[in-house]
């Protein structure tokens, strides 16, 4: 029994150190999972708490952890992991059932698992707390007291400074693919065979001799062959629902346009160097660095190396912006949540070689000339 007591801890203690840090690493990409929660549950007004619960989240995640896993305060951090577990598998099998989003997000983009993975994940370690809180008393913590509150202190230094990093820089740990190194063409490609994904539609159908109404799937509407009866007839389509995801590439929605709509993507993926300044989202964007941006982007254009930016916000917004401050590149247009996945900072700078991605860079960190010219040699 003691020794599956420490099992039982250690293993709480490593998936809680490393979902802690994988989401500390990126403290941006744990807010917009916050918000796509929100969003799903009709909870817009929280939002603005999204990027607070997110640092909270992950630092209280972490340190729970790395306390089991050196017995800083075992007896009190069993409870609080427990605690976690009693909250959050509910919540997990709420969401597999009906499916709000599309991954929990517990593990942030260093391992993307399904929303019922994530429940019997949840139940699993909800067994472990639940053995680490009954033998409690038997962890004895860390000798000398001092010493336990002199290596809290250390690492929630540690790990307040990893998040600062990612959210005043760029995530020191890159785990999307459009990490510098990756070949994009590559990462878009679809593999012969590979299963695409499986959607019905719901009919809300109306019998004109008895008035009956009901409503079935589209597979059960082909199988009974109830098209055939011309007393039915269909007063209502869903939206498409889908029943079984299929397989997408890591790459799958990278789609920059003009304002005409003419799609420049491959244009952009087969030049030899190319720089996207990414805008998600313009009234959001610190442009505190614009004098440096531009006059990057002028010293790109002298040596016809394309510069633009790249925006999901309306052409009123843009309209609004390129009157206020004159830049010195056009804008395009892309989706919000890939521009988001693309670089973790408003504005960022990507570089990019024949399609492969040379350099990232925050908008606090723009490169020299001189300096982007070296990533694109």
């Amino acid at each position: 029994m003691k020794v599956l007591a420490i099992i039982s801890r250690t293993i709480i203690g490593i998936v809680f150190t490393f979902s802690g840090f994988v989401k500390a690493i990126d403290p941006l990409g744990s807010t917009y999972k916050f918000e796509d929660y929100f969003t799903a549950f009709g909870m817009n007004s929280f939002i603005p708490l999204a990027f607070y619960l997110a640092i909270l989240l992950s630092g209280l995640e972490f340190f729970i952890g790395i306390g089991l896993l050196l017995n800083l305060f075992p007896k009190t951090l069993s409870w609080i992991a427990l605690a976690f577990m009693i909250f959050f598998t509910p919540l997990t099998l709420y969401i597999a059932l009906n499916n709000p989003v599309t991954d929990c997000g517990c593990f942030g983009d260093a391992l993307v698992i399904s929303n019922w993975q994530t429940f019997y994940k949840n139940i699993i370690i909800g067994i472990f707390a639940i053995i680490t809180v009954i033998f409690r008393k038997k962890f004895k913590p860390l000798p000398p007291a001092y010493l336990r509150w002199v290596l809290s202190s250390i690492f929630i230094l540690f790990i307040a400074l990893v998040m600062a990093n990612g959210v005043r820089h760029l995530p020191a740990i890159d785990f999307r693919p459009y990490k510098i190194g990756n070949h994009l063409p590559d990462l878009m490609v679809m593999p012969k065979g590979a299963p695409v994904d499986d959607y019905i539609y719901e009919y809300t159908m109306k019998n004109n001799v008895s008035g009956e109404e009901k409503v079935i799937d589209s597979k059960e509407y082909m199988k009974s062959k109830i098209w055939e009866d011309t007393t039915w007839v269909i007063t209502k389509t869903s939206d498409p629902i889908l029943v079984k995801a299929g397989y997408h590439p890591p790459v799958h929605d990278f789609v920059i346009s003009s304002i005409d709509g003419d799609d420049i993507s491959d244009l952009v993926l087969e030049s030899n160097n190319y720089c996207l300044l990414i805008c998600y989202d313009l009234k959001k964007s610190n442009f505190s660095n614009f004098k440096k941006i531009n006059q990057l982007a002028i010293e790109c254009k002298k040596e016809n190396i394309p510069f633009i930016a790249v925006t999901s916000s309306n052409d009123n917004i843009v309209q609004q912006f390129i009157e206020e401050h004159h830049p010195a590149f056009e804008f395009y247009y892309g989706d919000e949540i890939n521009l988001e996945t693309i670089i973790r900072s408003n504005p960022g700078l990507v570089a990019l070689k024949k399609g492969t991605v040379v350099g990232k860079w925050a908008h606090r960190d723009i490169p020299s000339f001189e300096e982007l010219e070296k990533v694109l040699k």
